[in-house]
């Protein structure tokens, strides 16, 4: 096995991984598909936790934040689901340099341990009935350290896996990352399906919500593994062959590449508001607002997210021939035409038809997540391409995904009108479709350095 020399101030360990060469295609077609099976996995304990918490949330919400208005208890509950976006930016830089300084495998294993400890110990956490104010105190500084870590776990997998894969294909297997977004949600979806199906309101409010965020630990323990398992990525390893990792790599990406974080925070807010509307928050739409019952509306967005999540492979395809723009385009106006009659359509309706009215309304979703991951990875050269994308995802997630819920539940609460979700999303679509015309087509082609 060759041995690649590390740069000064780079771990030895991380740049001894074997070089993959391009011209073995077997062997970076079995990179490829490690890279993508360890990258999903990691991503689905991420969007595990971010999803068992807001379909918890109205069980939760007054447990910690007790009040004589149940929709001031939501609001808070959803404002401590957004806390985690916060740092999120933070840890993004911190991890990120740290993926750009020493490569990407390490910081993936700590993201994915993080994620996994913090979903973990909510489940620890007593409530405001049995230690008052401490309890809700407690649970913002969890979701704090899991906003850290989340910072760059989702971000580093998109770029293992397209440092990972031929140009040729980088869009079917950078589609792999959101089926592990797709997945985790969905599982979220069952677990807390199933447990409100066994058990009684009482017992679920007593200690049951408190059973699927001890769930993550197995999912935690097979991502280790899977990453653990594969090799530094093959541009990482020929980048270090020719350069030395950025010392400041935040400053270069501020001073060298501003216009793409610009160009991927536009793309990753309209992103997030897709998913976050389409999937978190409709739980609360469709229990709260519309006052369907729960167990069925946990298995319905559990089925939807599985639908989603096999149709991304194929629109992460068909990218790669039809290029990133034309595809993302097609999902981004789809939002912008289907979500809010379909909302619509989903008020006074039987949960049959609901459901179906929401899987259409999701069209658009497994388009614009499987195309978005790789494209953002493109936009940045391999030197700085972790910190890139994590300062500009997350800035995005901030405003799409973290504010979201929240906004969309305060939207309704002030006009008293159920589509103004729906016209946030269509919005955030718009805005979002706008960017493309300002971004270069990167499908095919090899990645910049």
């Amino acid at each position: 096995m060759s041995r690649v020399l590390a740069p000064e101030g780079v771990d030895a360990s991380v740049s001894a991984a074997a070089p993959v060469s391009a011209s073995r295609p077997c062997d970076r077609a079995s990179v490829s598909r490690r890279a993508a099976i360890a990258a999903s996995t990691g991503t689905a304990v991420e969007y595990y936790e971010f999803g068992i918490y807001g379909y918890m949330a109205a069980i939760i919400a007054p447990l910690f934040f007790p009040s004589d208005n149940p929709a001031a208890a939501l609001l808070a509950s959803l404002a401590v689901f957004g806390s985690a976006f916060l740092t999120r930016p933070l840890g993004g830089i911190i991890l990120g340099r740290l993926g750009d300084r020493i490569g990407r495998r390490g910081v993936l294993l700590t993201t994915v341990i993080g994620m996994g400890l913090s979903t973990a110990l909510i489940g620890f956490l007593p409530t405001t009935a049995q230690v008052g104010i401490l309890a809700p105190i407690l649970l913002v500084l969890i979701r704090l350290a899991q906003g850290f870590f989340a910072g760059a776990e989702v971000v580093g997998a998109a770029a293992f896996v397209a440092e990972s894969a031929p140009a040729h294909r980088r869009g079917f297997f950078g589609a792999f990352t959101p089926v592990g977004v797709a997945i985790g949600g969905g599982t979220a979806a069952c677990v807390c399906g199933v447990v409100t199906l066994l058990l009684t309101p009482e017992a679920l409010a007593a200690w049951g919500w408190r059973v699927p965020f001890f769930l993550c630990v197995p999912l935690v323990l097979l991502s280790c593994k899977m990453r653990h398992n594969v090799e530094e990525t093959p541009e990482y390893q020929a980048f270090l062959k020719k350069d030395t990792p950025p010392a400041a790599p935040v400053r270069e990406v501020l001073r060298k590449h501003l216009g793409s974080v610009v160009r991927v925070v536009a793309l990753a807010f309209g992103q997030n508001v897709g998913y976050f509307i389409g999937i978190v928050f409709m739980n609360i739409y469709l229990t709260t607002y519309l006052k369907f019952d729960k167990s069925h509306v946990y298995w319905t967005i559990a089925s939807i997210s599985f639908i989603v999540a096999a149709m991304m492979p194929f629109w992460g395809a068909v990218s790669d021939r039809v290029g990133r723009r034309r595809t993302l385009a097609v999902g981004f106006v789809g939002y912008m035409v289907l979500v809010i009659p379909m909302m619509a359509l989903m008020n006074g309706a039987s949960i049959w038809l609901a459901a179906l009215a929401l899987l259409v309304a999701t069209l658009p979703m497994p388009i614009i997540q499987s195309v978005g991951y790789p494209t953002y990875a493109e936009q940045f050269p391999t030197r700085v391409r972790y910190t890139g994308m994590a300062i500009a995802i997350n800035l995005g997630a901030i405003m799409g995904g973290g504010l979201a819920p929240f906004m969309s539940s305060a939207l309704i609460g002030a006009t008293g009108n159920l589509l103004m979700p729906g016209f946030f999303l269509a919005g955030a679509a718009a805005l979002s479709l706008l960017s493309l015309l300002f971004l270069k087509e990167t499908a095919g082609r090899a990645l910049e350095r």
